[in-house]
């Protein structure tokens, strides 16, 4: 079966999706679309603006990261990216959405919003890309691709530090869901593939991966997810943005 995939390269869900592929050892076909863009060729091709987005043999089409893993359970069922006792699935699916439509979108506003204070940053996330775009051309395109990812994403001055304020409470149930061992099993599940891929992506942004420091929650999505391209340094946002984070280390 031949499975075309469209992605945005970083993108946690993208990367979320293709880990699921691995999982399932499914081979697809990867194309790349450069940020920001996806959504009008989204839109044309898919009807939706987001990634990522696959094609299937006989022109299937399916979007979005939560969709695709279900249609992956239903054409490689091993290894399952759910749990057959229903009421532990149900506890990994509620995990999995509160992972897309929560924590997701908080990693976009927090990233966006660091790197309009640092748009020197962007070159580091394009490592590894597959457009293999010079670095000099990146620099060059920066303010532009930020502008365009800041309006899709909003992420405005009170939206990033209401984020920043109630970010130990999200990480307070991301532990309590390894603790239970809702994620952080010996299994990968499509809520670790969802959680995981975003607090790595948020581990790249100095000021918020003191966060994590030294939580179950940090250990999980550096064991999923060792390396990831990019680093915004930290002293980024400003101080008083910062308070309830841990100490900075001298």
């Amino acid at each position: 079966m031949a499975i075309e995939l469209y992605v945005v390269h970083g993108s946690h869900p993208c990367v979320a999706v293709r880990r699921a592929f691995e999982l399932k050892r499914l081979p697809c076909r990867i194309i790349e679309l450069p940020p920001p863009l996806q959504p009008p060729v989204q839109r044309v091709l898919f009807g939706a603006r987001t990634v990522p987005a696959m094609r299937l043999d006989g022109g299937e089409k399916v979007s979005g990261s939560m969709p695709i893993m279900r249609r992956l359970e239903e054409l490689a069922p091993e290894p399952p990216l759910f749990p057959p006792d229903g009421e532990r699935r149900a506890l990994v699916e509620r995990a999995e959405e509160w992972g897309d439509e929560v924590w997701q979108p908080i990693a976009r506003r927090l990233l966006w919003s660091a790197m309009r204070r640092r748009p020197d940053a962007l070159v580091s996330y394009a490592e590894g890309s597959r457009l293999s775009l010079p670095a000099p051309v990146v620099r060059t395109a920066a303010r532009a691709i930020i502008r365009g990812e800041s309006a899709l994403n909003r992420p405005t001055d009170g939206a990033v530090r209401a984020d920043l304020r109630n970010l130990p409470r999200h990480l307070d149930r991301i532990d309590g869901w390894i603790a239970d061992g809702v994620i952080g099993g010996s299994e990968v599940n499509a809520a670790d593939l969802q959680i995981a891929t975003t607090s790595r992506l948020m581990l790249t942004i100095g000021d918020v991966a003191r966060f994590f420091a030294g939580r179950p929650a940090e250990r999980h999505a550096r064991e999923l997810f060792r390396d990831w391209p990019g680093a915004v340094p930290a002293a980024t946002f400003p101080p008083d943005w910062l308070a309830g984070s841990p100490p900075r280390q001298p």
